[in-house]
């Protein structure tokens, strides 16, 4: 991102982010590049491979949503059901009670299923949303 794009907002919550992005940018979070300094935290325990995404330090709405479900109960992962069920397409008590419903059903194998889904998504770039936040939908989507 450019240099005087503001720090204290989501991307997808900018009004024009495009304008924001550089090209190699656009190209890094396309490709989910950027996760990938996630691994030292998955090596150190202090996150897993799936589980909740961790919320950002001016995400309080949605840290006080998953309290419903649970959700921040548990390790923050790389990826996870929300991430698969729509990513940032999703308003904040959609993607919290997602991350409510992982927590119930997580297991080995759930685990192993959302990691696959997450390649193929990663490589669809789906629910990935850059400032367009009228592609957020309000529905739950079942999985």
């Amino acid at each position: 991102m450019y240099v005087d794009t503001p720090s204290d907002s989501p991307t997808h919550q900018l009004t024009d982010a495009k304008t924001h992005i550089t090209k190699v940018g656009k190209f890094i979070r396309k490709a989910s590049i950027d996760e990938l300094p996630q691994l030292l935290n998955i090596f150190s325990g202090k996150m897993s491979f799936v589980g909740p995404r961790p919320a950002l330090w001016n995400q309080e709405d949605l840290i006080l949503e998953r309290d419903k479900y649970f959700a921040n109960d548990v390790k923050p992962g790389l990826t996870g059901l929300a991430q698969i069920s729509g990513r940032d397409e999703l308003e904040i008590p959609v993607k919290a009670k997602i991350d409510g419903d992982y927590v119930s059903k997580r297991s080995f194998f759930y685990d192993i299923y959302i990691i696959i889904l997450t390649i193929f998504k990663t490589l669809k770039h789906d629910g990935v949303v850059d400032g367009n936040s009228d592609k957020i939908v309000s529905k739950n989507k079942k999985e």
